[in-house]
């Protein structure tokens, strides 16, 4: 199955820039991009506007036109590229969760034209990134280029989702033809007053940082040899804050949805949350292919 990387498209600058970021992706991949918009009655979600009316949604013919620009542009900028447009039936964040069934990566931007300036994070790109079927990329901050440099940065804790970062973050940097760079984080020891004890912590820290590093990077470059890794452990107020310092030199970061500390029914942990709202580039949630 040849599946697309879908990227949401309402005419916004961040759904376009997403777009552009979803062009690349799907030439990395040798993949279709399918541009979707997700459409709903006027007056609501399909609800009835008086007893004796369907409420049927209608495509619209704006929007449409809208998505054909884009996919002209977006095929004159990227050759080879295959582009196809759909509007669909639905909210936007649900039409995407539904397309994550038969993709192979959804893109969003932060914010459409629903959000608010003031918003890190738009509802959609939050849902999306929450309960998608597939990998998602969040495209942020939506001002800046495509960064093709800098490395791709992962989070390392030794966590289920942590390895299955890991690995798509090495498919990734791969593909990109750059380095990967594995991150530890350790809490800072603030409310520590006794030296001996902080003594204790820290050579513990180093320990476990050493063998989380070590074991990532051996299951790393088995798949990868030619891979350049590089182990980065720091230290930060929390997890979410280290990786969020380190994604200022990074072309993508990398995360799960749930580290060690995080609970079994929450869809997206707290440090993968504050990343994709305060990361200075795209950040892949890995979400496993369904």
């Amino acid at each position: 199955m040849n599946r697309p990387v879908v990227v949401g498209v309402d005419g916004s600058p961040s759904s376009l820039v997403a777009a552009e970021h979803a062009a690349r992706a799907a030439l990395l991949r040798s993949r279709p991009l399918l541009l979707v918009h997700g459409y709903l009655h006027p007056f609501g979600y399909g609800v009835p506007i008086n007893p004796y009316e369907l409420g049927v949604p209608m495509p619209s013919e704006e929007a449409q036109k809208m998505l054909e620009r884009t996919a002209a542009e977006l095929t004159e900028r990227w050759p080879g590229l295959a582009v196809e447009a759909h509007q669909v039936t639905g909210g936007p964040g649900a039409t995407l969760i539904e397309e994550s069934h038969r993709a192979e990566l959804v893109v969003v931007g932060s914010r459409g034209l629903g959000g608010f300036a003031g918003l890190l994070l738009g509802s959609v790109s939050a849902q999306v990134a929450a309960h998608a079927h597939c990998p998602v990329l969040v495209v942020r901050p939506d001002e800046q280029p495509i960064p093709v440099d800098g490395p791709v940065l992962v989070g390392v804790d030794g966590s289920e989702s942590s390895r299955l970062a890991v690995g798509l973050g090495a498919d990734e940097a791969a593909l990109r033809d750059v380095p990967l760079v594995l991150v530890h984080v350790d809490p800072l020891d603030g409310d520590r007053t006794v030296p001996e004890e902080i003594e204790e912590a820290q050579a513990a820290y180093q320990a476990e940082a050493v063998r989380l590093l070590a074991d990532a990077s051996a299951v790393v470059r088995a798949e990868h040899p030619d891979l350049v890794v590089r182990e980065h452990p720091v230290r930060a107020a929390g997890a979410a804050q280290g990786l969020i310092e380190a994604s200022s030199t990074a072309a993508l970061l990398v995360v799960g949805t749930r580290g060690r500390a995080g609970f079994a029914g929450l869809l997206l942990g707290s440090a993968s949350q504050a990343a994709i709202q305060h990361a200075h580039c795209p950040v892949l949630v890995a979400r496993p292919v369904s």
